[in-house]
């Protein structure tokens, strides 16, 4: 970026001692300036009798430093007037790289880095929010000043409260009776963490329980913010095929270091993992050696059937982390998460989660455990429950009636987002360009595959949209098929 005039001379740095002289030292770091850009063609240059005054040098070190750059084609001088800039820096540093063979290096990654940069995720989707994208609630249902209030009250009470503990207890008292009455965890309040999201629990676990090479389990497809922070954290991430219960266990397999699963609601499918398969993996693991991580990312939706048990509830071992987030039931830009950490390794997970920096804000908190406490998240989501329910019938029934002959739909007995199958096959990546063309924004199905995808087809969503967004959604999608 270009530099102040008074900036000029803070730039500067000639040394007094060593071989080197004043006039070549002080050239050079002009001539550097210059080359970079932030000395830009036709910039003024402080006078002479100026910039020796800011630097500590005599007026004849500076003269001789500018006569050298105009004699070299950087400066314009003349007698009397003071120096001005007279190349593009851009232009003659990049010339002077095609001169010479030098072509600038890619920066030199860390090995996380560098792993993180390998996977797709996170989804690179156009803005604004457009129907019928996946993964969203609707946040123009949320009662938004309800939610002012209680963060009005948690701001001013902020400032006669003492520093308390990065995760609040009043919080995490509200989230142990929410989760084992709505979601059967059995946990106490100090087994919760608080943090910025449900992929900020995931990160946190990997740092502390992966080691480089250690092999983790993910469903395939799966959701993709989980192999890139496994990944990243150097672990072989193996993707595991799906059945009608979900997740599959490998005949024979060793138990890996970590297996991570959506069992009350598969992502991206819907599926539900049966209570046979749930024991299966449980028995599979080994308390200290083999963890699971149960995310729980839309829970709290269910439609036809009551909610099924959480696998976390079901392990008297301690191997299972549960992750829950708030985004969808609430907001998305509440930036809230939480995490039930196997009693092993609270005070492990409260000391990552510190050094990290993985905090949520205090007064945030505060006003979260306000609006459960008060019963307006339950009444929340109790009014989204039925809103959602019929969103959901009506993308189905508008799929079957415009496109049943061209998507075999699936539909999921609870949250937020449907899976519909190409029936004629082809590839679902050409669909969701087409669509996205015409102003309906889908994901698709392959996209969510680690290897080779088995599976062609589109990931919809239908809670963020009203029904006649819908309807108008469905239209547009029959016309491009």
């Amino acid at each position: 970026m270009p530099v102040s005039e008074g900036m000029i001379s803070a730039l500067i740095d000639l040394k007094r001692t060593g071989d080197e002289a004043l006039v070549a030292q002080l050239t050079s770091q002009l001539r550097s300036l210059i080359a970079s850009g932030r000395l830009g063609k036709g910039r003024t240059l402080p006078s002479s009798r100026r910039l020796a005054s800011n630097l500590g040098v005599s007026r004849n070190t500076v003269t001789y430093a500018f006569e050298q750059l105009a004699a070299e084609g950087y400066l314009e001088a003349s007698h009397g007037r003071r120096p001005v800039v007279k190349v593009d820096g851009g232009e003659r540093q990049a010339a002077g790289a095609v001169a010479s063979g030098v072509r600038s290096g890619k920066p030199r990654l860390s090995p996380w880095a560098s792993r993180l940069k390998q996977t797709d995720w996170p989804m690179s989707y156009l803005a604004p929010l457009r129907p019928l994208r996946p993964g969203h609630g609707d946040a123009r249902e949320f009662p938004n000043e309800v939610w002012a209030r209680c963060l009005r009250r948690s701001a001013v009470r902020a400032a006669k409260r003492e520093l308390g503990p990065v995760n609040r207890t009043r919080l995490r008292e509200a989230l142990a009776h929410y989760v084992a009455t709505s979601r059967g965890v059995r946990a106490s309040a100090d087994q919760i963490l608080i943090l910025p999201s449900a992929q900020a629990a995931l990160t946190l676990i990997a740092a502390v329980v992966i080691t480089q090479g250690d092999e983790v389990w993910v469903e395939d497809p799966g959701y993709p913010g989980a192999a890139a922070a496994f990944r990243a954290s150097g672990a072989r991430v193996t993707g595991i095929k799906l059945d009608e219960q979900g997740m599959q266990r490998i005949p024979g397999a060793a138990a890996p270091t970590l297996i991570f699963m959506t069992p009350s609601h598969q992502h991206p499918t819907g599926r539900l993992m049966s209570l046979a398969r749930r024991t299966e993996f449980l028995r599979l693991s080994r308390p200290g050696k083999t963890w699971i991580v149960e995310d729980d990312y839309d829970g709290e939706f269910h439609y036809d059937s009551r909610p099924v048990p959480s696998l976390q509830g079901l392990d008297a071992h301690g191997r299972v982390f549960y992750v829950g987030t708030f985004s969808k039931a609430m907001t998305s830009d509440i930036r809230l998460g939480y995490l039930v950490v196997p009693p092993a390794l609270v005070g492990t997970l409260e000391i990552a989660q510190r050094h990290i920096g993985l905090i949520a804000a205090s007064h945030v908190q505060e006003a979260l455990a306000e609006f459960i406490a008060d019963g307006h998240f339950l009444a929340h989501l109790r009014r989204m429950r039925r809103l959602y329910h019929a969103r959901r019938d009506h993308l189905v029934e508008g799929l079957q009636r415009h496109l049943g002959e061209v998507l075999s739909v699936e539909v999921p007995s609870g949250g937020i987002q449907l899976v519909a199958r190409l029936r004629r096959g082809g590839v679902d990546q050409a669909a969701v360009k087409r669509l996205v063309e015409a102003g309906v924004e889908t994901r698709a199905l392959s996209s969510l595959s680690l290897g080779r995808p088995r599976d062609h087809g589109l990931l919809l969503g239908f809670a963020a949209w009203r029904e006649s967004e819908i309807s108008a959604a469905v239209r547009t999608m029959a016309s491009c098929f």
